[in-house]
């Protein structure tokens, strides 16, 4: 696989249009939810015309290649998604809820190692990467194991309400959580989750990006819960597809409201 350039034998997205093409159009990105230059829908052209229809890996694969190869995404990438993959092995998950679907890279990683039984709930801000995301779900064969929901926990009640309504979530019903969405609603959306109960003793949150961009609170919250109500593992990684720009992969273990004294 041809990846990005390099110097030193470090991986550097710097050298590539595609990065700086991100990068410049951050303004637009942080407002319409896509980098704005057509990636999104190149990578849904990308996969369904090179990998084979119902395989999953290969699905995986193609979205690598194409990140690697063509254009940077917002994708949580292969390095960070190992981290992902590790998570949800050691929780063993029924219910999973991920905030921010993008492009369905982190569903179709978390599909793959999630127990058998287990069904994968993402929401999704932008109806167009929603789309995005179930072409390529749906062509990785596993649309029937990921609901891709649009909306957002903070749009006054709305999508919480269609999670519990039309989707079972409640008390103790969800054992994990991946936020990988807008950064400012990483901790007012772990809140949301809390009072609304949905977690259980043992439930996990794992949060991307917490060095890079940056999430604001989110890392001074798990720290003044430590010990109390969550119980924090900080992984050192990268920035995706990539190993210069480091960052920093929060796994937060719920141990539940009476720790909280």
């Amino acid at each position: 696989m041809s990846r990005v350039s390099e110097i030193g034998g470090k991986r550097v997205p710097f050298l590539r249009w595609s990065f700086w093409r991100m990068a410049l159009g951050a303004k637009h990105l942080t407002t319409h939810w896509q980098v704005g230059d057509g990636r999104e829908e190149a990578l849904a052209e990308h996969v369904t015309a090179n990998a084979a229809r119902g395989d999953l890996d290969d699905a995986i694969r193609a979205i690598d290649e194409f990140c690697y190869g063509q254009s940077i995404m917002m994708n949580v990438g292969d390095e960070k998604g190992e981290l992902l993959d590790s998570a949800i092995r050691r929780t063993e998950p029924h219910r999973l809820l991920e905030l921010g679907t993008y492009c369905g890279y982190s569903a179709l990683r978390t599909v793959r190692v999630m127990p058998d039984d287990a069904h994968l709930y993402s929401v999704e801000f932008l109806p167009a990467n929603a789309e995005i995301a179930r072409r390529i779900i749906d062509h990785a064969g596993v649309g029937d194991r990921v609901t891709v929901v649009v909306g957002t926990l903070g749009d006054g009640g709305q999508t919480i309400s269609a999670l519990e309504t039309a989707h079972g979530f409640g008390e103790g019903s969800l054992d994990f959580l991946f936020l990988d969405h807008a950064k400012e609603a990483y901790l007012p959306d772990l809140e949301r989750v809390v009072e609304r109960g949905w977690l259980r003793t043992g439930s996990v949150a794992v949060a991307d990006n917490v060095k890079f961009p940056g999430v604001p609170g989110y890392r001074e919250y798990m720290r003044e819960h430590e010990n109390r109500v969550w119980r924090t593992t900080e992984h050192e990684t990268h920035v995706e597809y990539q190993t210069l720009l480091k960052d920093l992969v929060l796994e937060s273990e719920y141990l539940g409201p009476s720790q909280a004294a």
